[in-house]
């Protein structure tokens, strides 16, 4: 009976993979969307920058290219998590369906699969009869397909976390580039993107467990080298133009 408990249940309390990853879903998307945000209106902004030091024709770049990054970045969220959770739902019902019709082919697989994760084929039999007791359903849309049914991805949370943090991203390099005198402009902005990138790399490491220095360095050299190639065709723009 214990080994039973132990095979169910490894670990009590903790949280259900597919709950897991619905909440990082939409955590993934609104690092995603902040670092958009911090790379592409530091971009936009310190070209314009280069090109004229009109405080107005800044300002226009960057809440244009604000409002269209964190329209874009939503809409895209959207359409990619509602395909995937479109997807999942077929799978499920292709599931429900397949355990109406052949009830005893199920339970095998379901035997199999815990057979497969180790367990003795007597007690793996053992679980998948008192889990297909209590739940067919749940218990093969968790093992076989890794799906919660009830807690499928959402893609209203993506799509509003995306752009949310798209316009918190972007309100970063558009404050530094416009506080500032303009004689300074350029270098603050330099300063308080690389410093904010590194931290989205920073927290993005941490979600996905992977290295963080490693995550810093691809974020700060990335951005660095987009406001500098930026940057120079703007001021060349601006000099040919005048």
């Amino acid at each position: 009976m214990a080994r039973l408990e132990r095979a169910v249940s490894a670990h009590p309390g903790e949280p259900h993979r597919g709950g897991i990853a619905s909440r990082l879903n939409w955590l993934r998307a609104g690092v995603l969307g902040a670092n958009d945000g911090i790379v592409s209106t530091a971009g936009l902004v310190v070209g314009v920058a280069g090109a004229t030091t009109s405080a107005g024709a800044i300002l226009t770049a960057g809440v244009a290219g604000l409002v269209a990054g964190a329209v874009s970045m939503a809409l895209g969220e959207y359409v990619s998590v509602s395909s995937q959770r479109d997807t999942e739902r077929a799978l499920l019902a292709k599931e429900r369906a397949e355990l109406d019709e052949f009830p005893e082919q199920e339970l095998d697989e379901l035997t199999a699969l815990y057979e497969a994760k180790g367990l003795a084929p007597a007690t793996a039999r053992q679980v998948a009869v008192e889990l297909t007791a209590a739940d067919a359903f749940a218990a093969h849309a968790e093992v076989e397909l890794g799906i919660s049914a009830q807690e499928l991805t959402n893609p209203w949370h993506a799509a509003g976390s995306s752009a949310l943090a798209f316009t918190a991203g972007s309100s970063l390099p558009l404050a530094a580039i416009l506080l500032p005198p303009a004689g300074i402009r350029i270098p603050v902005t330099f300063v308080v993107v690389l410093v904010a990138l590194a931290l989205t790399g920073l927290i993005s490491a941490r979600l996905g467990g992977s290295p963080a220095t490693r995550a810093i360095v691809r974020l700060v050299t990335g951005g660095a080298a987009a406001m500098v190639v930026t940057y120079g065709i703007g001021h060349l723009l601006g000099v040919a133009a005048g």
